[in-house]
């Protein structure tokens, strides 16, 4: 009975831990024909307070607050501008999938002059371009500024950038992307990291949520679905389906290094055989103490440097020669390395030197 007991424990246990490491499909893969496209303008920004672009250095920003002038109405040829509150930018934005006339999507906008600051200032009506030089959407607003600027007359103070912001649903969409969804008759799912295991585990679980052989994987980057054979109502039905699948994925066993900051980062798959490492600091100290020698006054002779050398090699006590067995989990790599004691920065040379000794199985990379 108690074993009985066990093995049914066991069934309700395995379950529920490969259901936590889990991943929704949507977080794994990107769906042929869904994604975003990026588009970029020219504007003007007005009502700075006096942190705008020197025109003398930045005759575009002239030129294009005339061209706005003129499309006003303002006739202004032959007029000399020195204005301190305006400023030429760049504005960005990402059109997303599907996105319908009439609906807004965020813009990011930078100064390309000599302007010290965007704060408070307004971007006036901006057209944004697609990579094929259509208009898509059209940008005006308040410019959100994530930095501050504090200046006197002997110094000046910045936090952030002052000379970038944001402004929030500040762009509107004028034109839509000609894309059928419901004419696929197939699509491929990009997966964001590709692996051959990954993408045999999305195969088998779409088939099993449709209970039939509509995926194929085509290689490690790529499952190709049949819509057709889902049965379902539409491709956005299929879609909608699949992206809450629930996959296990699979990745390379990996060690990312950062020297600068001497952060070390490791996947759970790391494994290091046995081996033994030692780890120590040798110090060479050399100081310099001349002794000057003087004839006595009226004598005769000469002043002598006799050189006076100390010297002395210092090794602090250490960390002996220890032993780090085969590991099975991430933590017991970390323990063992921690078991000598050793900085961070000492660490990324031992992880070097395990990989250099073929004891690291695993990716290394150095950043």
């Amino acid at each position: 009975m108690r074993k009985f007991l066990h093995i049914l424990i066991t069934c309700l246990v395995l379950p529920t831990l490969a259901q936590a490491n889990a991943i929704r499909l949507k977080d794994l893969v990107e769906f042929d024909g869904v994604r975003g496209n990026d588009l970029v303008g020219y504007g003007l920004v007005v009502g700075l307070d006096g942190t705008g672009d020197g025109l003398r250095n930045s005759p575009f920003t002239e030129e294009i607050m005339t061209n706005i002038l003129e499309r006003l109405g303002v006739n202004v040829s032959g007029e000399q501008f020195r204005p301190k509150n305006v400023a030429a930018v760049f504005v960005t934005a990402t059109l997303p999938p599907f996105a319908r006339v009439g609906g807004t999507i965020d813009a990011t906008v930078s100064a390309i002059g000599d302007s010290s600051s965007l704060l408070g200032g307004t971007l006036i009506m901006t057209p944004l371009n697609a990579a094929d030089g259509q208009i898509y959407a059209v940008a005006q607003g308040t410019i959100l500024a994530g930095g501050a600027v504090a200046e006197g007359d002997a110094a000046t103070v910045t936090q952030g950038v002052p000379t970038s912001g944001v402004i929030p649903s500040g762009a509107r969409v004028e034109r839509e992307i000609d894309f059928d969804l419901s004419s696929l008759n197939s699509m491929r799912l990009a997966l964001r990291e590709p692996d051959f295991t990954t993408a045999g585990r999305i195969e088998r679980a779409i088939n099993n949520e449709f209970g039939r052989n509509v995926a194929v994987m085509r290689d490690s980057g790529t499952v190709e679905v049949n819509i057709q054979r889902t049965n379902a109502r539409s491709t956005a039905h299929a879609v909608g389906r699949m992206e809450n699948v629930l996959v296990e994925p699979q990745r390379k066993a990996r060690v990312v290094v950062d020297q600068r900051s001497g952060t070390i980062v490791m996947g759970s798959d790391v494994r290091i055989s046995n081996v033994a490492v030692a780890q120590g600091n040798l110090t060479l100290r050399v100081e310099e103490a001349p002794l000057v020698s003087q004839p006595n006054p009226f004598a005769d002779g000469e002043t002598v440097v006799v050189p006076r050398t100390g010297a002395a090699i210092e090794e602090e006590d250490g960390i002996q020669l220890a032993e780090v067995p085969e590991t099975t989990s991430l933590s017991e790599v970390v323990s063992g390395l921690n078991a000598l004691g050793v900085s961070p920065r000492d660490m990324i040379d031992i992880l070097k030197s395990l990989k250099a000794a073929g004891a690291l199985h695993a990716e290394f990379v150095v950043r």
